[in-house]
């Protein structure tokens, strides 16, 4: 799952996104809403966590202007003010969660994933094929019921292929959904992490490559 993180706050911007991180999400940041606006301009996110007190262009005007142009990220509002009225004029802005500061970090990513669910098609909590077994929410991948030992772009990487239930995915497309924007797009990350992959998979083969056209289970 590919977040952009809003926060002017940039120790917390940076905090959250190291967390993130280790749960296996790309984050991408950004301190101010001219700066959501750019990143969201160019790449395609599946979760938003914006800010709502920003300065310059007010969180607020962020979130109308990726809902006027039908952007297809979900916004996680995260402000200061947590009354009822402020919580309410926050989501009717086109946010689709509101998050009252402090709040538990467990209870972000949960939001966040709650999220990432809702902008893609429906999948099953549990991904399955044959004797291949990945639970997203625990991280956790078996195969014969033995654990993979997985980094966090093979396992998101293999996520995404099984989520696509037997579509071939681009290279291009996983590139731009489980790495960050500083991933160099002319590299050969992809083909490596895939050929990692397949090893620790095993056999028999599970990825099958299609030419000109991705890999798939």
């Amino acid at each position: 799952m590919r977040v952009l993180v809003v926060e002017d706050h940039r120790e917390l911007a940076a905090t959250v996104a190291e967390g993130l991180r280790r749960e296996g999400m790309a984050v991408d940041l950004a301190w101010d809403g001219a700066g959501a606006l750019e990143r969201t301009s160019v790449n395609r996110y599946e979760v938003v966590v914006l800010d709502r007190d920003l300065p310059g262009v007010h969180g607020d005007e962020v979130c109308r202007a990726l809902v006027a142009e039908r952007y297809p990220a979900r916004v996680l509002m995260l402000t200061a003010a947590a009354t009822i009225e402020d919580r309410v004029d926050g989501l009717s802005t086109g946010a689709d969660d509101y998050l009252p500061k402090p709040f538990a970090f467990a209870e972000l990513v949960a939001r966040i994933r709650a999220l990432g669910r809702r902008a893609q098609p429906a999948v099953p909590p549990v991904l399955v094929h044959g004797d291949l077994r990945l639970d997203p929410n625990s991280r956790v991948a078996t195969r014969g019921g033995r654990r993979l030992d997985l980094s966090p772009k093979e396992f998101a990487v293999l996520e995404l292929l099984l989520g696509a239930a037997g579509r071939a995915v681009p290279a291009e497309e996983l590139l731009e959904r489980a790495w960050d924007e500083a991933a160099d797009p002319f590299t050969h990350t992809v083909k490596v992490t895939i050929s990692r992959l397949r090893r620790k998979l095993g056999d028999p083969p599970l990825v099958e490559t299609v030419p000109q056209a991705g890999y798939r289970i």
